[in-house]
């Protein structure tokens, strides 16, 4: 008998298990794993803490639970896969330990087993966000989840829309500490260079701007184009205005010759208007200076403790200040930047434009780098349209190593950039996500026809990413706006892309955009792909219900039932499948 073995993958709000036992290579009555963690869950309305829990599962022997009913715990419906996540670690804090004892689970369904001699512990501390000199903030974003929704029921506003206190309540759920790093930075910086796109948020960052511009210089970029009116012609307000208004103190520098300011980033300095600025820290990411991208679109920002990083942030600061042209912006580009050591990792950045009709020396950088993964690719991309990059990528997978993919609908055709008047930007199609399993063949697609709640089919959960309170707008949201590819997550030598670039053709010939090259740094890799996994996983089960609502079959021959028997592993421990590779390779068994 031997007993299960497992390896996690951690972030500061985020425990990814990857898990296995050798015997159910031999057991037909093999039916999954059973997880207990102790401390156990937090209960949002009581706010007791259960001595221990049992991770749940959504899926039972027979489908998923009644309506309103909760889920599964995992003893009594045992978890089919060789991975799991545990994100309920509300109240939880790096100083804490928390305990996994994972058992195998065999029998038939009614007269389950936890297999004697086979429980195994695993015992982890959460990863503080700023380790090393590099901080790093992941969003919960997805409003469809279950943990969502039980803060919705516990505040009682089921349809109703939420108090200000409360819809702070929820969004700083969402944000997951995310609406921070920025406003901490304003706050302590003794003078502040950037970049933003778009600068909306009223609830954390033009305040945070706003309570230091007396006493503090700020100067920044921002994306300056306007939409016109389709019946007039006439200039719609900019996305940017009122903060521009609000902001008086503030020295704004208009952006507007390439096809949009894509940055979002910040330098705290000394004397940025001097030759000898002194640059202390830096933030960038995904994530726009809006309330939406803080928290119901999926981002993330980065914190770096480097002089040298945030130099060179400052000097792209002074080159985009003076609005110089298109042509001038991409002759102007010099490549990738040198490497500098910040805590365990080597990181070099990328600026766009890049010069037109060249080869894009950032993209064969990556493409490059794809090319040579020696285990596994994960991608989590907003509209990428790159052609060689997403080619490379379906080539780690087609040569069975392993690959998981996010993609927040590939256009065929770039979607506009212009800005409504709302300071949104038009996304008719842009909600479809497309969810890669190990190859480009295997893939789930979840339409932006079911994040419209007109379009809701009867007996449908609602799919649509809609804050409470809120009216559908009249396009799908965005949903997935994550720019980063990681190579060899799970090994001591990854690689991390990562930015405001979402990798298509006008990020790279047309916008202004920032990219880095993250080596070296196991930790930060695996912070990635935790993350990565929990939107992959919660994507992929909300593709399935769809489907399994859809077929109108039964929940066991629509696959969305657990199997009585050993089938669901078969899989994964037969050599040379994509399952086999991904069973061994999160668990780092060559």
């Amino acid at each position: 008998m031997t007993t299960t073995a497992s390896r996690a993958y951690l972030s500061p709000s985020l425990v990814l298990l990857a898990l296995d036992w050798a015997d159910g290579e031999q057991r037909n009555d093999f039916l999954g794993f059973a997880i207990k963690r102790t401390p156990g869950f937090l209960d949002f309305k009581t706010k007791n803490r259960a001595a221990s829990s049992w991770l749940p599962n959504r899926l039972g022997f027979n489908g998923p639970p009644a309506a309103g009913q909760p889920d599964f715990p995992t003893d009594e419906a045992p978890v089919q896969k060789f991975m799991w996540w545990d994100a309920r670690l509300e109240g939880l804090t790096p100083a804490d330990s928390i305990q996994y004892d994972i058992f195998a689970v065999t029998g038939a369904p009614g007269a389950l087993q936890l297999e004697p001699g086979s429980q195994s512990s695993i015992t982890v501390q959460l990863p503080d966000h700023v380790e090393l000199g590099i901080g790093t903030w992941f969003n919960r974003a997805v409003m469809s989840s279950q943990a969502f929704s039980r803060m919705v029921n516990a505040m009682n506003l089921q349809g109703a829309t939420p108090s200000e206190a409360e819809a702070l309540t929820l969004r700083q759920w969402l944000a997951n500490g995310m609406e921070k790093p920025v406003p901490d930075l304003v706050a302590n910086a003794k003078s502040i260079a950037g970049a933003i796109y778009h600068l909306t948020d009223d609830l954390w960052i033009v305040p945070a701007f706003e309570s230091v511009m007396s006493k503090t210089k700020v100067a920044l970029v921002y994306d300056s184009h306007q939409a016109k009116d389709k019946k007039t012609k006439k200039l719609l307000p900019g996305p940017n205005d009122d903060a521009i208004a609000t902001l008086s103190k503030v020295t704004f520098h208009p952006r507007d010759k390439t096809n949009i300011m894509h940055n979002k980033f910040l330098v705290d300095g000394v004397k940025l208007s001097t030759a000898s600025a002194v640059p202390e820290r830096l933030t960038c990411g995904s994530a726009n200076y809006t309330t939406e991208g803080l928290t119901s679109q999926a981002n993330l920002v980065h914190t770096f403790e480097s002089p040298q990083l945030a130099d060179l942030y400052l000097e792209r600061f002074r080159f985009i200040k003076d609005n110089p042209s298109l042509k001038a912006s991409g002759t102007a580009n010099t490549g990738w930047s040198k490497t500098v050591s910040v805590g365990d990792a080597g990181i070099r950045a990328f600026y766009s434009p890049e010069k037109a009709g060249a080869n894009s020396a950032s993209m064969e950088t990556i493409v490059q780098a794809v090319h040579g993964a020696t285990s596994s690719v994960v991608f989590c991309l907003f509209t990428p349209t790159d052609q060689d990059l997403r080619d490379a990528c379906f080539a780690v997978g087609d040569a069975g190593k392993m690959m998981f993919g996010i993609v927040n609908h590939i256009a065929q055709s770039e979607p506009s950039a212009e800005p409504t008047s709302t300071g949104k930007i038009p996304a008719d199609k842009l909600a479809a996500l497309e969810i890669y399993h190990r190859s480009r063949t295997s893939k789930d697609v979840i339409g932006a026809e079911f994040f419209n709640a007109k379009a809701l089919p009867v007996g449908f959960d609602l799919e649509i990413n809609l804050f409470p309170g809120e009216h559908p707008p009249p396009y799908p949201p965005v949903i997935i706006h994550h720019k980063f590819i990681v190579i060899d997550a799970e090994t001591e030598s990854p690689t991390i892309y990562t930015g405001s670039a979402n990798m298509s053709g006008n990020s790279v010939y047309k916008n202004d955009e920032n990219l880095l090259e993250i080596k070296g740094s196991p930790r930060l890799a695996r912070l990635y792909l935790a993350e990565f996994m929990r939107l992959y996983e919660h994507y992929r089960a909300r593709a399935q219900f769809i489907a399994f609502k859809q077929s109108g079959r039964a929940p066991a021959a629509a696959g969305f039932a657990l199997t009585p028997d050993r089938r669901w592993a078969t899989a994964h421990y037969t050599p040379g499948t994509l399952q086999f590779r991904s069973r061994t390779r999160l668990l780092n068994i060559d």
